[in-house]
């Protein structure tokens, strides 16, 4: 066939192309101005999709364990048919790491509702303007010293602040945790107090004590060989394996080690006028939000007496800070329940953890 032949037949082909073209784009409503929906790494990453317009998905920072925070989040989807996308923290920064990337993100906000799985961090963004108050049902169901007064953020389902304890070397009391933290601290760990709820835990001394008090304090722990882990994870750990027998955590680390068989017991870390150290997640939502109505529809979610049964009843036994059908409660989270009126309260902290801080940065990072 001669190149004059072929000529006809290859314009037919390229016309059949082009109909069929034309035919799928019909089919399948393609409109080049609609911005694509996000993709599964958008979903991950919510700085890469709509996150910044009224449109997309409600974006969540969220700073509590995936473990336990996924299940809740997308119960509350399949509830409500809200979409969400969900950014977690980071395990070695824990909710530093989010709460920068707000106040980063001030002028131009991509997250809608921010869920921080402690109160200082999240008090802290006040002084950057970057919560908008809500006083939903959920704020009116909690405590005072657990939330703002202002309603720009609110605490609810925390953990309690303990002492973990071998009792193949230590008897589980006061007495015996007492004598086992006055001599050499050889065999007593606490997790480095730079993020966290050791940083909440050093934050309640400073407000406590002063400055002057806490860093002598602080010096004599270390100079009497006080181990310092890497999280109140391995503090859980070096405790349960006999490597310590005493340690500073708190109660979901502490469930972890009974749950495995550990020969552990725990006890209230007391603090000023036989206060303990209560730290509840936190839930606000962020200035500038084109999704309000949205975002707070899951505030109103995560403050509810429902949520704080169900994460009552998870692995972390979390501690519900408002009234709940306590008849659901399991005995341990009854026990637990009962501190919540002697709490130490976090709200007005601020300036205490700012200082803290930046003192412990010049202690740690050299």
């Amino acid at each position: 066939m001669s190149d004059a032949d072929k000529r006809p037949l290859t314009a037919v082909i390229l016309s059949i192309v082009i109909v069929a073209g034309l035919l799928a784009v019909y089919k399948f409503g393609f409109n080049p101005t609609r911005p694509p929906a996000p993709s599964d790494d958008d979903k991950e990453n919510p700085d890469r999709s709509t996150s910044g317009s009224s449109d997309g998905p409600l974006v969540v920072y969220c700073a509590h364990d995936a473990i336990f925070s996924k299940k809740v989040l997308d119960d509350f989807v399949t509830e409500t048919g809200i979409d969400i996308s969900v950014r977690y923290d980071s395990e070695l920064t824990k909710s530093l790491g989010l709460t920068e990337l707000i106040i980063k993100e001030k002028d131009n906000p991509r997250c809608d509702v921010f869920w921080n799985n402690q109160l200082l961090g999240t008090a802290d963004l006040l002084k950057h303007d970057v919560l908008e108050p809500y006083k939903g049902p959920g704020w009116q169901r909690i405590p005072d010293q657990y939330k703002d007064p202002n309603g720009a953020y609110t605490g609810f389902a925390a953990r309690l602040r303990v002492y973990i304890v071998n009792t193949e070397k230590v008897e589980p009391n006061q007495g015996a945790i007492q004598k086992a933290i006055e001599a050499d601290l050889s065999r007593v760990a606490i997790a480095k107090p730079m993020y966290g709820t050791t940083l909440t835990h050093y934050s309640v001394l400073w407000n406590l004590w002063g400055p002057h008090k806490i860093k002598q304090w602080h010096a004599d722990w270390r100079k009497r060989g006080v181990i310092e882990a890497d999280g109140n994870a391995k503090t859980k750990n070096l405790t349960a394996e006999g490597v310590c027998y005493v340690g500073f955590t708190d109660t979901d680390d502490y469930f972890v080690a009974k749950d495995d068989g550990k020969p552990v017991a725990m006890a209230p870390v007391r603090v000023g006028d036989n206060k303990v150290i209560l730290i509840p997640n936190t839930v606000a939502i962020i200035k500038g939000t084109k999704k309000r109505e949205r975002a707070q529809q899951l505030v109103d979610y995560l403050l509810s007496q429902q949520l704080e049964l169900t994460l009552a009843k998870s692995k972390a036994r979390q501690i519900p800070l408002g009234p709940v059908d306590e008849s659901k409660l399991s005995d341990e989270v009854k026990q637990l329940k009962a501190y919540v009126k002697d709490g130490y309260s976090l709200v007005g902290l601020e300036k205490d953890r700012d200082e803290c801080l930046q003192w412990l940065k010049l202690e740690y990072v050299k």
